[in-house]
């Protein structure tokens, strides 16, 4: 005998009508319902421009000890970066910088491509207080380099980029010279503040602050 399949009565026109209309209408209620959601979902993720800002970290009495002992010849210095994401809460965490005793003037001489003529590129002055912090993380890739007292120059260990102890590019395949970082005097104490920049590229264009 041959196999008899059995189907589904659909009803009529007007029964298949009503639900096809009411499945649309399930659908479109649960999608309403689900932007209603995720709206407010997605702006609980989105930072308040509150959140994110340059935040300044003060140097400790050790610290401050510390950065004085700097002299031509750089030293590392450590302190705790105050950070603000907008994404997480508040957090302390340790960082370090290079600090030399160098001055406004002696940029000028060294590094004249941070100045540009009628104005500086950097928006804060540079040797101030008489010290200068330069960023640790090198302008090329991204790699922290390290002052080789041996040879008196700042190496990257990643990829030969060499620089003197005030920044200037000596060898290798960064675009640009070390980055300087921001010190201010506040109320009789010191703070800095960090800054994160685009790699592998002559200009100092800011990604990040604080």
């Amino acid at each position: 005998m041959p196999h008899a399949e059995s189907y589904a009565d659909p009803g009529t026109p007007e029964e298949q009508s009503r639900r096809t209309f009411m499945v649309n209408a399930v659908m479109a209620l649960g999608g309403v319902i689900g932007l209603g959601l995720a709206v407010p979902l997605i702006t609980s993720l989105v930072p308040s421009p509150e959140a994110v800002g340059n935040e300044w970290s003060p140097l400790t009495a050790d610290e401050w000890a510390g950065l004085q002992k700097a002299t031509d010849k750089p030293i590392k210095v450590t302190f705790s970066l105050h950070e603000v994401d907008g994404y997480l809460p508040p957090a302390d965490t340790d960082q370090f910088v290079w600090a030399v005793k160098a001055t406004e003037a002696d940029f000028k001489a060294k590094r004249p491509e941070l100045f540009a003529s009628g104005g500086d590129k950097l928006p804060y002055p540079v040797g101030y207080m008489g010290f200068t912090i330069f960023s640790p993380i090198c302008p090329h890739l991204g790699c922290r380099y390290s002052w080789v007292d041996a040879q008196s120059k700042f190496i990257c260990p990643c990829h030969g980029s060499e620089y003197t102890n005030l920044g200037e590019h000596l060898a290798g395949p960064a675009p640009r010279g070390l980055d300087p970082l921001p010190l201010r005097d506040m109320n009789g104490k010191a703070e800095l503040t960090w800054i994160e920049y685009k790699q592998n590229t002559p200009d100092l264009v800011v990604l990040r602050i604080g």
